[in-house]
């Protein structure tokens, strides 16, 4: 009992913000009965990235424990469009069948941590399934249950009212389409980052109005930068889940020292104090160790720690790199870049180029119409201070 209380205790604590009504309410209820939970993803990038390993990793420790948990995607929450933290409207609004597109890696992705087999598997369901089908009438009965002024008062539409900006009707409706996905699943908690706690509490609302039922809700901590910056797709300082294990440990020793304390207690379950007694750097490795192996393996993780040591510590071309076959013989630099796939669109390898973070057989390349030929040993391309290419002629490579 007293392990089980422990680990009740961790999970309700570790890069937990808030519990509501209280962590001691949803620890007592945890201890006699089993939650139905869940945490809802809007698809509206096709990538995944650490601020989500937050919410994985806290579903995971639930699901664990006994809990019957939903991971939710929100193709019909997505289509209204999450207003948290968007300082103006939306310029368009994704369609579901957009966001089914993006979506169609996340439970690979989620995989990584939540266990969909087994004798308490997590389920996967769409919020399309019954907001998607809510008629007049029942939008109505929802909206019936708060005001205008209630809805107004998030402080991105404060935000916008002092700055004269829009406020979009469609995204205003947003936290209602949110709270009534609790009353569809007839949850017991939900969990979402701390930005997310407005649309939690809406739904914790119907929940009481419609189903006469207390629903509990937990926000977890953010992961930001120094400026109290959200590291996500909105801000472009993501760090993807589907990123290779080699650039994700060389993306987590980037992150500003300023982030280890915060970065240990919600990725991982290092001891909060483990970096006292080692250099930055060493306690910086062992965390983006931590970190890849648990997105990973132990394997990946080593693999990927001697690969940071050899490329940016020692400076040093790595003996192993990912070999791409081509046809031609000479192209430009920029046509290099993207016709190779290494770099996705002409603007980025502009940008990269004019940065001087390209470097083409120990050569720093700025130009992008600079042609290249393709040597009969093949090139190395090397992008930033961690990514390397071999580009080879398919007749140069070897059976």
């Amino acid at each position: 009992m007293n392990k089980q209380k422990n680990t009740i205790d961790y999970t309700l604590t570790r890069g937990v913000e808030q519990v509501i009504p209280s962590k001691k309410a949803l620890s007592l209820f945890m201890q006699k009965n089993k939650l139905t939970l869940y945490q809802g993803f809007d698809p509206t990038s096709n990538n995944l990235h650490l601020g989500h390993m937050v919410a994985f990793r806290k579903l995971s420790q639930f699901q664990k424990l006994g809990h019957r948990v939903i991971f939710l995607i929100g193709d019909g929450t997505g289509q209204a469009g999450d207003p948290t933290g968007k300082k103006r409207t939306r310029e368009s609004f994704f369609t579901r069948e957009e966001l089914l597109n993006n979506a169609r890696n996340y439970k690979e992705v989620a995989g990584k941590f939540l266990d969909f087999s087994g004798l308490n598997p997590a389920k996967m369901l769409f919020n399309s399934a019954w907001l998607n089908e809510l008629k007049l009438l029942d939008i109505l009965n929802i909206a019936e249950n708060f005001s205008v002024q209630q809805l107004i008062e998030r402080d991105m539409f404060q935000d916008r009212l002092k700055n004269s900006a829009p406020i979009n009707l469609r995204e205003f409706l947003y936290p209602l389409l949110q709270g009534y996905d609790s009353v569809a699943m007839n949850v017991d908690l939900e969990i979402g980052g701390s930005d997310q706690l407005f649309n939690m509490m809406i739904g914790r609302v119907l929940m009481k109005n419609i189903r006469n039922k207390e629903k509990f809700v937990l926000t977890t901590k953010l992961l930001e930068d120094p400026n109290g910056r959200k590291m996500g797709k909105s801000e472009g300082n993501a760090i993807n889940l589907m990123d290779k294990p080699n650039d994700i440990f060389g993306k987590v020793m980037a992150l500003p020292d300023e982030m280890m304390i915060s970065a240990t207690e919600i990725l991982t379950d290092l001891p909060l104090d483990f970096a006292i007694g080692l250099e930055t750097i060493n306690a910086k490795k062992k965390l983006a160790h931590e970190i890849v192996a648990e997105i990973y393996s132990k394997e990946e993780a080593d693999n990927a720690l001697l690969y940071f040591e050899n490329t940016f510590q020692k400076r040093s071309v790595p003996t192993s790199m990912e070999t791409i076959k081509v046809s031609f013989t000479s192209l430009s630099s920029i046509a290099l870049l993207t016709k190779t796939g290494v770099i996705e669109s002409n603007s980025e390898a502009k940008r990269l180029l004019k940065q001087k973070a390209i470097d083409i057989d120990g050569e720093v390349v700025s130009d992008g119409q600079k042609e290249i030929k393709i040597k009969k040993e093949g090139i190395v391309v090397k992008i930033g201070k961690r990514k390397y290419y071999k580009i080879v002629k398919y007749n140069e490579v070897e059976d």
